[in-house]
């Protein structure tokens, strides 16, 4: 019976090494993915980065009249809730301009998670 005990606790403290092992390697990992974007950051602020590995993505020009009536929402509504103005919002959706890259950004957001704007306190 002694031998079975014996046995028994070898094999859990292999286990516990293996399990060990396994964390110690995800942990090595998200670390060292760390370290790596405080890395980029670091080059980034002290201006030594390559400007071409640091782009900020700006959507495409999209539909507008799909946004706003995904919210159910007028052109009039539409621009007071969210800052525009109902003629600028008619011209976009008509296609007589298009936003900018601000605006594109923007709609991207409120397209994506309405809500986050609307959490946003607003002077008026």
């Amino acid at each position: 019976m002694k031998k079975k005990t014996k046995k028994t606790k070898k094999t859990k403290t292999k286990t516990k090494t293996k399990t060990k092992t396994k964390k110690n390697d995800r942990t090595d990992a998200v670390i060292g993915e760390i370290m790596s974007g405080l890395s980029e950051t670091a080059a980034h602020l002290a201006a030594t980065a390559n400007a071409k590995e640091f782009r900020v993505y700006i959507p495409g020009k999209g539909d507008m009249r799909a946004i706003r009536t995904g919210l159910k929402m007028s052109q009039d509504v539409f621009a007071k809730h969210f800052g525009f103005s109902a003629a600028r919002v008619r011209d976009w959706e008509q296609g007589r301009s298009s936003p900018d890259q601000a605006a594109r950004a923007y709609l991207r957001v409120i397209a994506e998670e309405p809500e986050v704007v609307e959490r946003v306190p607003t002077a008026a």
